[in-house]
């Protein structure tokens, strides 16, 4: 049998199926609220966020035009968040801990990633802990656009060109945006912390 593509999902949507909507947000729910709480690092907020996303999803579905759905979704939850960001015109801090407000992931965190290093020792444990909330900090200290291309690359690993598309911006935007965000928690974090992807 051969799946059902988002595509054809919104075309069913489009003509009143309330169960194609359904499965696009079960399709879709877990991966965009991680998002969400990353770039938010509340619950409540990365809730409403998401919330919000799929209303206007169905609101302005007769204008998606494919054929990623994916990069589509994104794009209207990053648009979201950061005119909630401005709103709010403070910092939000970034959560790196996937395991912290999402449930588990199979893949690990940006912030684990940053300050890998083998902890065979609780005294070992108490380091890397330190070192992931300074990545933590350094990363909710980036701006919005930064943390957003970060974000999106690292945990919904989406390529540099799908970034672009989710931003509204040009390749070269992203890879500025990258290079930027990567050379400020260089600058940020101890030398003994490797910012590498």
């Amino acid at each position: 049998m051969t799946p059902v593509t988002d595509e054809s999902l919104m075309a069913a949507h489009l003509r009143g199926d309330r169960a194609a909507f359904r499965e696009l947000v079960e399709r879709y729910a877990d991966g965009l609220l991680r998002y969400l709480v990353h770039m938010t690092a509340n619950r409540d907020q990365a809730e409403d966020l998401f919330q919000e996303t799929f209303k206007k999803v169905h609101e302005k579905a007769h204008t998606y035009r494919g054929p990623v759905f994916k990069s589509w979704l994104f794009t209207i939850a990053t648009r979201a968040t950061i005119d909630h960001l401005r709103r709010r015109k403070r910092s939000a801090m970034l959560s790196l801990d996937q395991e912290a407000d999402c449930g588990q992931d199979s893949g690990s965190s940006l912030a684990e990633t940053l300050a890998s290093e083998d902890a065979p020792d609780p005294a070992d444990e108490l380091v890397r802990e330190e070192r992931k909330q300074q990545v933590r900090e350094a990363v909710a200290s980036l701006p919005v656009k930064q943390r957003a291309a970060l974000v999106l690359a690292y945990y919904q690993q989406l390529s540099y060109r799908e970034v672009a598309d989710v931003m509204g911006c040009s390749l070269g935007t992203v890879k500025t945006q990258m290079s930027r965000a990567l050379a400020t928690l260089a600058r940020r974090l101890p030398e003994s912390i490797s910012v590498t992807k």
